[in-house]
């Protein structure tokens, strides 16, 4: 049976990427942030992940106003991003898991999501980004399952969908029949607003409630309604659902807090750095 070692949760900002290319890790004002992840390396190296089933979301580059699904997994043989315009060079591609994808696909269809299933695909720095910074080396030594979240255009699906979605998700990978050790990713937030009145809004608190939260309590941010996560986290702070559904993946006990980081500012988001095993792993 297939094993779920953990999950890594952490912000995806587009800055990161030109940090990385420009070897910035040791800037004053890049280290904070570079410096919460030799732990994450560290865990690594000894769990060793075959594959990652991550939740994320596009901002354009694979779907775009025209065409916006609201859960969609990738199903390809092969990952590749390309130039979103913000100056961050290309990443070399990544393999995916095919087989572990269609299992997941049959299963969360019938716990009766309807998912827009994906054989070509290409990723953004949603996804990107969270590789390279967790193999700086950006040699890939795992295949991936991309699950992507609309949190870009109204209707949104509801942080208490997000979690159900990784409840299945979760369920599904554990009745697999391969030995596959898989690790959960969640990537975005956490509290930012990009534009509008209030860009630039930050709540540190509510961002470090909601982390604590996802070690014993992971229902906890179910509780708000799409807006009302607007309202305390900003309007792209509704990333968090990503984390949501990473840690459904996990399943409902507590889970065990392996290492953590917040950070602020990251190009006006409030960077959230979390590592979780199952509490029973």
């Amino acid at each position: 049976m297939a094993q779920i070692i953990g999950s890594v949760t952490t912000s995806h900002v587009p800055a990161i990427g030109r940090a990385i290319a420009k070897n910035l890790q040791g800037d004053p004002y890049w280290k904070p942030f570079f410096d919460g992840f030799p732990p994450v390396h560290r865990w690594l190296a000894e769990k060793k992940p075959d594959v990652i089933v991550a939740f994320y979301n596009d901002h354009g580059l694979n779907f775009f106003l025209d065409k916006m699904p609201t859960f969609a997994v990738g199903a390809a043989a092969e990952y590749r991003n390309a130039d979103e315009g913000w100056g961050i060079p290309e990443l070399p591609p990544v393999k995916g898991e095919q087989k572990l994808a269609w299992h997941i696909i049959d299963k969360v269809i019938e716990r009766d999501f309807d998912l827009v299933t994906c054989q070509e695909m290409v990723i953004d720095h949603a996804l990107s980004l969270p590789l390279a910074l967790l193999w700086p080396d950006q040699k890939w030594p795992v295949r991936i399952v991309p699950v992507c979240i609309n949190t870009v255009q109204f209707p949104l699906p509801s942080a208490k969908r997000c979690y159900a979605l990784g409840e299945a998700v979760g369920d599904a990978i554990r009745s697999w029949q391969g030995n596959e050790r898989v690790l959960i990713m969640g990537t975005g937030g956490l509290s930012h607003q990009l534009d509008g009145e209030r860009a630039g809004f930050i709540n540190k608190d509510f961002d470090l409630k909601f982390m604590e939260s996802l070690v014993a309590d992971p229902r906890w941010a179910t509780q708000y309604s799409i807006h009302e996560l607007v309202e305390k986290t900003g309007t792209q702070g509704v990333e968090l659902v990503m984390w949501l559904a990473a840690r459904g993946a996990l399943g409902n006990g507590p889970a065990k807090r392996v290492h953590q980081n917040y950070h602020i500012p990251i190009s006006n988001t409030a960077s959230g750095l979390m590592v979780l095993e199952p509490a029973a792993g």
